[in-house]
């Protein structure tokens, strides 16, 4: 199952893709990773898919990611008393902690934290920003506010607080029992949602353990403030442009997109670009233009991976969705500018041994057109930088970590084996050019470049560079 791109994609499952034959033929046609959304999944559910994808892993002999995704802080109003009321611009309208039901002039606002956090001059936007309204007073009992955009809002609507940071956890009570319930599973990545702040990140670090990477969704303006420390604590990013585009103006989120994708390259921390891609296949067997676009900008942008949600997981051409997004991803990467734009966004390496030995091994790679690049990585840091140079040639990462592999199987430009560690450099190189070989990466006489740290096995040590031939057997480097 050897991609033909560098940029990984990302499916969402749901009740269109829930069956192992599905799951078979979205792995076929070009997923990397499987995203388990909690906002509508069950515990059994959640185990249910787990299992079906761990069987097709077995079926393929390739490691599989899978991303469970928890739903995060759901904030929602009260109900009205006529189950809807019509709200115009300019007039009074009050939020308050009374729980009796709504009306015309009021409503129920069942979050303390919120009236607590809001002040003068903040913006609430209900129903995914249809209405907006400004407040005028605020005290932790209520907030008197002014509609600024108006029309008609019914029961239990969103509410999206793009000025106000909320003092509480980004982990509610059912994120704590989903995450529990998923770390009894073979799962590699957690997604948190509604990231206001790098504190938000501490308590699923806590819980999880080191079990699983933690990825922070960008999706409010609040983390936007604070991303270089946010991405800094996180293990993996991702561009939510759904809730960001309704928290901010729609116009600046490629800016922002631009802005969280380069931040992310530069720490070497992986990041997906979410929603919406190709909206238009949940009904549709091909997308937009628009929608193509979207996906290749993206992808020349030098994302890690791209996603799959709602096109995925209930749409009527799941299987035409991937193998869209990977011919978009495939065509982007022959383009003949695409290695100069690549280029022009690489980042200079840090002063570290394993830095400089990375950056050396992309250069003598291009410069003697090898084969491929085969790093040797444990806690998964020689793969992560191997990726944050982002060569023109594959990258062969090789962990006897079945778990690190899977979760690296999200990392641009990484094919991921789980292939047992080795004791000295003669096994080490021999090892490559065999999986080198074996992998269909490189053909006898043709070189590789190897990196790994030495003592063999100590994470996080990249601090070996070697240059090898692939045998003629295909098995013996020389």
């Amino acid at each position: 199952m050897k991609r033909n791109r560098k940029a990984k994609i990302v499916a969402t499952l749901g009740p269109a893709s829930s069956s192992p034959d599905m799951i078979d033929a979205l792995f076929r046609a070009g997923v990397d990773v499987f995203r388990i959304n909690m906002s509508h999944a069950t515990h059994e559910g959640m185990r249910a898919l787990v299992g079906m994808i761990r069987g097709v892993e077995a079926k393929y002999r390739r490691p599989i990611g899978i991303l469970v995704d928890l739903q995060g802080p759901k904030l929602r109003l009260g109900s009205f008393a006529e189950g809807a009321v019509e709200l115009k611009a300019g007039q009074s309208f009050v939020l308050d902690d009374d729980p009796s039901p709504g009306d015309q002039h009021r409503v129920y606002l069942p979050h303390p934290e919120i009236l607590e956090a809001l002040r003068p001059g903040h913006a609430i936007l209900l129903d995914d920003g249809k209405v907006r309204l400004e407040v005028l007073e605020a005290s932790p009992h209520r907030a008197e506010t002014r509609v600024v955009a108006g029309r008609r809002l019914s029961d239990r609507k969103g509410v999206s607080l793009p000025n106000t940071v909320l003092r509480v956890s980004a982990l509610t009570e059912k994120d704590r029992r989903d995450l529990e319930a998923a770390l009894h599973e073979e799962i590699d990545w957690v997604a948190l949602s509604f990231i206001q702040r790098p504190e938000d990140i501490a308590e699923a670090r806590k819980i999880a353990r080191g079990k699983v990477g933690i990825m922070a969704k960008i999706e409010k303006p609040q983390a936007l403030e604070r991303i270089d420390e946010i991405i800094e604590i996180s293990d993996s990013i991702m561009v939510a442009r759904g809730d960001l585009g309704v928290e901010m103006p729609i116009e600046r989120v490629p800016g922002a997109q631009k802005r969280i994708t380069r931040a992310s390259r530069r720490a070497g921390k992986p990041v997906i670009v979410a929603t919406q891609m190709l909206e238009s296949m949940i009904t549709a067997p091909v997308p937009t233009r628009a929608e193509v676009s979207d996906v290749a900008a993206a992808v020349f942008e030098g994302a890690d991976a791209v996603m799959l949600s709602a096109e995925s997981a209930a749409g009527e051409y799941p299987v035409q969705a991937v193998e869209t997004m990977n011919r978009i991803a495939e065509e982007v990467e022959r383009d003949q500018h695409y290695p100069q734009i690549i280029h022009s966004q690489r980042t200079e390496p840090e002063s570290t041994g394993a830095d400089t030995i990375t950056a050396a091994a992309r250069q003598m790679a291009e410069t003697l057109n090898v084969a491929a690049i085969v790093c040797f990585t444990s806690s998964g840091s020689t793969g992560l930088r191997a990726a944050r140079e982002r060569p023109g040639v594959p990258i062969i990462a090789l962990s006897p970590i079945r778990e690190m592999a899977r979760r690296l199987a999200l990392v641009w430009g990484l094919h991921c084996v789980v292939s047992e560690d080795v004791g000295n450099v003669d096994e080490m190189v021999d090892r490559a050019s065999q999986i080198a070989f074996q992998e269909e990466f490189a053909t006898p006489g043709q070189r590789i470049i190897i990196t790994a740290g030495v003592p063999f096995g100590t994470p996080g040590a990249t601090n070996l560079l070697r240059l090898a031939f692939v045998g003629s057997d295909g098995l013996t480097g020389i």
